[in-house]
C-alpha cells in the first residue's frame, strides 16, 4: 500500500504520523509553505485523507481530490464534515466512536460534580491562604437533583449509567424515545429544562442542534439550575449562556466545549461561578492513543480491501 496517498493537512498524533507513513505514501500538508497550493499540487493523486478535526471537509475541499475514496476522522463528532456530500461522491468518512466513550462520560461526571461542590474554587480558596481566616462557604448539592440529558447516545447513556450510581433521578431529550432505556422522555428540550434541575449536554454538533440551548431553556432550567455541556459549543447560544450566567437566571455552568475554540468569552473567564475546561473530556495518553489508532486501522482496513470499521451513518457502505 505505499504507492497509495494520503493526506493528512494537520499534524496528528506522533504515532498516527509514524504509522500511516509506514504503510502509505503519507503525504504531510502541514509542512509545505502553501497548505492550499499543496492540495491543489496533489490533489489528483489523494485516496485517502486522516484528519484531526482542524480542516473543514465540504464540496470545495472534495473537490480537489477527485479520486478520493476515504476521509478517516479523529474524534466521535464530525460536524466539520459534510458527510451528506461525501456520501453523494462516493466518498466513506469514518470517526473513532466507543474507544471514547468511557474517557468522556468520566470526565463528565467529574464536571458535573466539580460544578455542583465548587471544587475548583474551593481549590483556589484553600491556595490563597483564606482557609485561614474561615471555612469555606457552603455549595450546591446534587443530593435530591434530578438530571436531564440531551442526546442519549453511546456516551449519553455511558453518562447516566454512572449518574445511576449516584441515585439521581435521570430524564432525556432526543429526536425519538428510546424504548430500550428506562429514564423518562421528554419531547421538547424546554419541557426537559422545566422538569430537572441538571441539564447535561451531550448532543452532537448539527444543522439541527444549532443554539437549541437557548435563552428559553436556561429560564426553564432556572435560577438553581446547573448546566453541563461536553458535546459541541455549536449545541449552545453562547451570548444567551453568559447572560443567563451573569443574571443568574442559572447557578452555574460546567463547559468543556465552546463556539470558538480556543477562544473562550473573557465574560465566562470572569465568572467565578462557573468551571472551564479546555476541551479535555477524552483528553488521556490512552484514550487519545486508541483514537489515534482506529483512524489507522479505518485507512488500513478499507485500502485492503476489507471495508471501513467504524462508517458514520451518512457513508454509502452496506450495513450487514
Amino acid at each position: 500500500m505505499h504507492d497509495i496517498k494520503v493526506l493528512m493537512p494537520a499534524p496528528m498524533p506522533p504515532h498516527v504520523i509514524d504509522s500511516l507513513a509506514g504503510s502509505f505514501d503519507l503525504l504531510k500538508g502541514w509542512t509545505a509553505p502553501d497548505l492550499q497550493a499543496f492540495m491543489g499540487e496533489v490533489g489528483p493523486g489523494v485516496r485517502g485523507v486522516a484528519l484531526g478535526g482542524h480542516t473543514r471537509v465540504d464540496a470545495a475541499f472534495l473537490d480537489r481530490f477527485p479520486k478520493l475514496e476515504i476521509v478517516s476522522s479523529f474524534g466521535v463528532g464530525y460536524d466539520y464534515i459534510d458527510a451528506g456530500e461525501a456520501a453523494r461522491r462516493g466518498v466513506m468518512v469514518t470517526n473513532t466512536p466507543d474507544v471514547l466513550t468511557d474517557e468522556v462520560a468520566d470526565l463528565t461526571v467529574g464536571l458535573l460534580l466539580a460544578t455542583v461542590r465548587q471544587l475548583p474554587q474551593a481549590d483556589r480558596y484553600l491556595r490563597a491562604g483564606k482557609w485561614l481566616d474561615k471555612a469555606y462557604p457552603l455549595t450546591a448539592t446534587l443530593r435530591g437533583r434530578k438530571v436531564g440529558i440531551l442526546g442519549l447516545g453511546r456516551i449519553g447513556k455511558a453518562v447516566a449509567r454512572r449518574l445511576e450510581g449516584f441515585g439521581v433521578e435521570i430524564a432525556y431529550h432526543g429526536r425519538t424515545r428510546q424504548a430500550d432505556v428506562p429514564y423518562a422522555y421528554y419531547p421538547t428540550l424546554v419541557g426537559l429544562a422545566e422538569a430537572v434541575d441538571v441539564l447535561v449536554s451531550v448532543a452532537p454538533g448539527s444543522a439541527e442542534t444549532n443554539r437549541i440551548v437557548n435563552a428559553e431553556v436556561f429560564r426553564a432550567l432556572g435560577p438553581t439550575g446547573i448546566f453541563v455541556n461536553v458535546g459541541r459549543g455549536s449545541v449552545v447560544d453562547e451570548p444567551a449562556m453568559v447572560e443567563a450566567l451573569r443574571s443568574k437566571t442559572i447557578l452555574s455552568a460546567g463547559l468543556d466545549v465552546f463556539t470558538d475554540e480556543p477562544r473562550v468569552p473573557a465574560e465566562l473567564v470572569g465568572m467565578d461561578h462557573v468551571v472551564l475546561l479546555p476541551h479535555v473530556g477524552s483528553a488521556s495518553v490512552e484514550t487519545r492513543r486508541a483514537m489515534g489508532q482506529l483512524v489507522v486501522d479505518n485507512l488500513l482496513s478499507w485500502f485492503a480491501g476489507k471495508g471501513p470499521l467504524t462508517p458514520v451513518a451518512e457513508t454509502p457502505w452496506p450495513r450487514s
